[in-house]
């Protein structure tokens, strides 16, 4: 493909920030590469649009590797009046490829653009628009534009069935909206395309939305350590000081009103020292009931629903990771589950959750919403677990609730309470050298060596990794409960 084209993605990129899109072009060597979360979420996204071809029967694919070949068959096809999946349609320096263009009435024809979405947003109108005006300008009728996206409340029963898979929602209305304006914004992008220099561009909420800017790493790297995008409380906050010239933490003046959290990041900045509140640690461990159980779920979610009875993205556990601490004075003992399999996880996961959990004693989480979310979608699935898993919500207490207060508060923990910063700011210890490190980095291999085409050696490797990665979450709640007692005495 010439490097000089705008692209709808190249469009979108420039809309974003014309120094993101200048670099893409002139400098693609500046790009970080994909990261692997990402293209997980575009091979959902390629999977997803696999499944819309079938709304359309009889349509054609075009080929896309080969630039010329995908604008030059695109061509010859658009006389058969036929559906076109990844249709490449060239006009001047801008080129579009379309996931379908579908032939209607005698002339006309219709954009559908598939997401892996569950609903409409404004970068989806500003992607169709683009379309729509590169269609026009290659001298096509076009009739509508429609967003087909995920419909989450589907339930798989049987084989996938893409009628009920997805929504089909008519957006004409807002690409027309969109589209004042957009010659303008196309000619303004080609020239920052071809000018010889990087436009200068101040950071800003641009670099996060529509998504995390590619470039986001180099612009914001003057920032010292701790600046204000670490202060706690949102980014309206964040970028009003910055406005102002305050770029960290330490130097906000003392007139500058700050929340009771923010106040906390600033005096430990300045001093320091860690922020530690023994009362309040002492009468959230006075609530703590043993036997203690410290239980972490990992999880996946596919658009796909890969199961009966699932939905798209539902959150399905195929791991958890329990430790268990009979009294004071006992060594945790250390309990993992993980699916072996392409079956549904959840029934065997179930039985021996209820077999470990026993009928008392704290059931402790990180985040308890995530886990006491699971459970119930769990019940839901299989409600013969119902009874069961009334007596288990009452017991469930969340380890975040000290953290999220900041009742402790150590400076490296930034704006965050997660586990993957409380953990080594009050331990020593973290996740650097693990094979996993993330939660979706853990679904993501778990899908990888269970549906995917992975050798004996990797699934091995891979699963001995997986239970390392859980085992920590619950490992390190444990280290953190122990730290908080000494601290707290």
């Amino acid at each position: 493909m010439p490097s000089q084209l705008l692209t709808k993605s190249k469009y979108l990129s420039g809309l974003q920030c014309p120094k993101l899109l200048w670099t893409q072009i002139n400098e693609p060597e500046g790009i970080l590469e994909l990261d692997t979360v990402t293209q997980y979420i575009f091979d959902q996204g390629h999977l997803v649009g696999e499944y819309a071809k079938q709304l359309f029967p009889g349509g054609i694919d075009i080929p896309q590797d080969d630039f010329m070949e995908n604008v030059g068959k695109t061509k010859e096809l658009l006389v058969e009046r036929k559906p076109l999946f990844e249709a490449g349609i060239l006009s001047g320096k801008i080129y579009s490829r379309v996931d379908i263009l579908n032939p209607v009435n005698q002339d006309e024809w219709d954009i559908i653009e598939v997401k892996s979405s569950t609903s409409v947003n404004d970068v989806h109108i500003d992607d169709v628009s683009f379309q729509k005006y590169c269609c026009e300008k290659a001298g096509l009728k076009m009739r509508t534009c429609k967003l087909g996206y995920i419909n989450n409340q589907y339930v798989k029963n049987g084989e996938i069935d893409p009628k009920e898979l997805f929504i089909l929602e008519d957006i004409s209305t807002q690409v027309e909206e969109m589209s004042e304006g957009i010659e303008e914004r196309v000619l303004n992008l080609l020239e920052v395309i071809s000018d010889k220099t990087c436009p200068e561009v101040t950071i800003g909420k641009h670099c996060l939305a529509p998504y995390e800017c590619l470039l986001r790493a180099g612009c914001w790297g003057f920032l010292p350590e701790n600046s204000i995008f670490d202060l706690r409380g949102g980014k309206t906050k964040q970028f009003s000081l910055y406005e102002q010239g305050i770029i960290s933490i330490k130097d906000i003046p003392n007139d500058i009103s700050l929340s009771r959290q923010q106040q906390i990041q600033k005096e430990c900045v300045i001093t320091g020292t860690t922020h530690i509140e023994k009362e309040e640690i002492r009468l959230f461990l006075d609530t703590l009931e043993y036997p203690l159980y410290y239980l972490d779920f990992e999880t996946m979610g596919p658009a796909i629903p890969i199961y009966d009875g699932m939905r798209p993205y539902q959150t399905i556990p195929f791991q958890f990771s329990l430790h268990i601490v009979d009294n004071d004075k006992s060594e945790p003992v250390h309990h993992s589950f993980l699916a072996d399999g392409i079956e549904d996880p959840r029934p065997q996961l179930l039985h021996e959750l209820q077999r470990l959990l026993g009928t008392e004693g704290s059931i402790i989480a990180y985040n308890s919403g995530f886990e006491e979310g699971v459970l119930k979608e769990l019940v839901e699935a299989f409600p013969e677990y119902t009874d069961w898993l009334e007596g288990i919500l009452i017991r469930i207490v969340d380890l975040l609730f000290l953290f999220s207060n900041f009742h402790y508060y150590h400076a490296s923990q930034k704006d965050t309470a997660s586990l993957k910063k409380v953990l080594p700011a009050i331990t020593a210890k973290g996740y650097e050298e693990m094979g996993i490190g993330a939660g979706m980095d853990a679904s993501i291999a778990y899908e990888r060596i269970t549906y995917g085409n992975a050798t004996e050696e990797e699934i091995a490797r891979v699963r001995a990794d997986l239970i390392k990665y859980c085992k920590l979450d619950t490992e390190g709640m444990v280290w953190i409960v122990e730290k908080l007692r000494r601290m707290s005495d």
